[in-house]
C-alpha cells in the first residue's frame, strides 16, 4: 500500500459524496432524526433513557453500512474500480482510501448524532461526553468496515440488502438493544460475545450511566476496532475488480 495513493483515493471519495447532497444529508442528517423520532416516540416515559444509548450504536451503524456498501459496489458495476486498479493503485489502498473517507464522515457522522441526542433530546450521560463521541465514531467505522466487506461479494445493490438479515440483524436481536445481554439464554448469551455490535451497545451504555472506568471503555474499543481491521482486511483481499 501507498500513503499517497490511499490519501487520493480518500479525497477522491470524499469530492464524490460531496457533490451528492442526498448522500449527505443521509449519512449525517438521518442517523440524528431517527433518534430524535425514538425520543418523541417514548415522551415523558423513562423508555429513552434506557434504549438511547443503545439506539445511538444502531441507527449510524446499519446508515454507514448500507451506504458505504452501496458506493463500493457501484464502483466496481460501472467500471470505475477496474479502470483505477489497471493504474498504480492496489486493493488495500482503494478499501483503505474508502475506510479513511467514511471514517471521517463517522466522526461528523457522531458529533451530530450525539450532540442531538444529549443536547436537544435530553439523553442523560452519567459518564464523560467525549467517551460517548468516541465509541459513536468507532461503531459508524465498523458499520463501514462491514460494508466494504460484503461489497467484495455481492453483485448487485439488492444483494446488498440482502446481506443485511446475515450481517446486521443477528447483531441488532443480539446486542443488547432489545434486552440486556446477560438476561438472555446461556448460548445466545455466548453468540453475542462475538457480535461487534454488542460491544458497541456495552460500551454506550457503560457511559451513559457511568458504570465502568474508561479502562473498560477503551477494552470494548479495541474489540470493535479489530472487528473492523479484520473486515477491512477479508475485503480487500476478496475485492473483484468488476462484477461479473
Amino acid at each position: 500500500m501507498n500513503p499517497t495513493r490511499t490519501l487520493a483515493t480518500t479525497a477522491r471519495v470524499l469530492t464524490q459524496i460531496r457533490h451528492d447532497p442526498r448522500t449527505v444529508v443521509l449519512l449525517i442528517a438521518v442517523p440524528a432524526l431517527l433518534i430524535g423520532l425514538v425520543a418523541w416516540i417514548f415522551t415523558n416515559t423513562p423508555v429513552f433513557a434506557t434504549i438511547g444509548p443503545a439506539i445511538l450504536a444502531l441507527f449510524p451503524f446499519i446508515v454507514m453500512f448500507l451506504v458505504t456498501s452501496i458506493t463500493t459496489l457501484r464502483e466496481r458495476r460501472t467500471g470505475t474500480l477496474e479502470r483505477l486498479l489497471s493504474m498504480p493503485l492496489g486493493r488495500g489502498d482503494f478499501i483503505l482510501g474508502y475506510t479513511l473517507a467514511f471514517g471521517l464522515l463517522a466522526v461528523i457522522q457522531a458529533l451530530v448524532a450525539v450532540g442531538y441526542a444529549v443536547w436537544v433530546c435530553g439523553l442523560e450521560i452519567k459518564g464523560d461526553v467525549w467517551l460517548m463521541v468516541a465509541v459513536a465514531v468507532t461503531d459508524a467505522v465498523l458499520g463501514s468496515t462491514l460494508g466494504l466487506f460484503a461489497s467484495a461479494f455481492a453483485r448487485t445493490e439488492f444483494q446488498v440488502v440482502q446481506f443485511m438479515p446475515l450481517i446486521v440483524f443477528p447483531q441488532i436481536l443480539l446486542g443488547g438493544i432489545f434486552i440486556p445481554r446477560d438476561q438472555l439464554p446461556d448460548g445466545l448469551r455466548q453468540i453475542s460475545d462475538w457480535l461487534p455490535l454488542s460491544h458497541a451497545v456495552d460500551a454506550l451504555n457503560a457511559v451513559s450511566t457511568n458504570s465502568h472506568d474508561a479502562a473498560y471503555i477503551g477494552g470494548q474499543l479495541l474489540i470493535i476496532g479489530a472487528f473492523a481491521v479484520a473486515a477491512v482486511v477479508v475485503g480487500a483481499l476478496t475485492l473483484q475488480r468488476r462484477t461479473p
